[in-house]
């Protein structure tokens, strides 16, 4: 199994009281149902005040890297990533579970 994770990192002049920000949240929720061969997922706002802090989580477990591939170009998980391109960067990992 591969754990998916990325951690977001609003643009400046983008906070949660942006409605991209909202949007770029509930599409996210929505990403471990809406995309096939996902078993879990996990999401959320970060609530730790620390400068080094990330403002955003997802996470999602997947078979394989073979997964994680299909997942990554599935029209649904573009499209979220495209929300969050225009607000915010991230970075990513995927370990062996």
């Amino acid at each position: 199994m591969i754990r998916h994770v990325v951690l977001f990192r609003f643009k400046p002049g983008i906070d949660w009281n942006n409605p991209r920000a909202l949007e770029a949240e509930q599409s996210t929720a929505k990403v471990g149902s809406a995309v096939p061969g996902v078993h879990a997922w996990r999401c959320g706002r970060n609530v730790s005040p620390r400068a080094v802090a990330y403002d955003f989580y997802a996470e999602g477990l997947l078979d394989d890297m073979e997964a994680v591939d299909r997942y990554l170009v599935h029209p649904f998980h573009q499209e979220s990533a495209d929300i969050w391109r225009e607000i915010a960067d991230w970075v990513i990992v995927d370990v062996e579970d």
